[in-house]
């Protein structure tokens, strides 16, 4: 079987309205494993690698919404269906993937598309998400309610190669 894996991968999300300041962050130390023959998946974020403009914006997220004291992790763990490791290895490919999103302690089913690049040695894996923090029980306080977004678009980017 062939794994391959990152520990630099990428999550950013957006959960800006219009008119109001940008309610967005990024984390570049996301650990991703792929099994190229199951076409089993798996990431794992440390909430507190989200980097904001807004150093304050940071804290607000850390405290206040997703708790990440309590809640220091947040993962996903699923399976791309129909994988065909020779599509994806020749030129680029989009699959379904389904599986488990885990944040702010709560496990809710997730499906999208995934898409492959073949890179060189390596096989850069894109998706996006979309998510609403109530179904992971986020709370967002009536008084900022109107500037963030009811869905956050989350994009997960991937530069996977050969666990050695």
């Amino acid at each position: 079987s062939q794994k391959l894996m990152t520990r630099s991968g990428e999550i950013k999300f957006e959960a800006s309205m219009p008119a109001f300041e940008e309610v967005a962050a990024k984390n570049n130390t996301v650990s991703c494993l792929f099994d190229t023959s199951s076409g089993e998946i798996a990431a794992l974020a440390l909430v507190k690698g989200f980097r904001f403009k807004v150093p304050l914006m940071e804290e607000h997220f850390n405290e206040n919404y997703i708790e990440s004291d309590q809640f220091p992790k947040a993962s996903f763990k699923g399976k791309i269906t129909n994988f065909d490791v020779s599509k994806a290895a020749s030129a680029k490919s989009t699959f379904d993937v389904e599986g488990d999103l885990t944040l702010h302690g709560v496990t809710k089913k997730v499906k999208t598309k995934i898409t492959f690049v073949k890179s060189g040695e390596k096989l850069i894996t894109t998706c996006k998400l979309k998510v609403k923090p109530l179904d992971y029980n986020i709370e967002i306080p009536s008084v900022v309610k109107s500037k963030i977004a009811e869905t956050v678009e989350i994009d997960l980017k991937f530069d996977l190669e050969k666990k050695l």
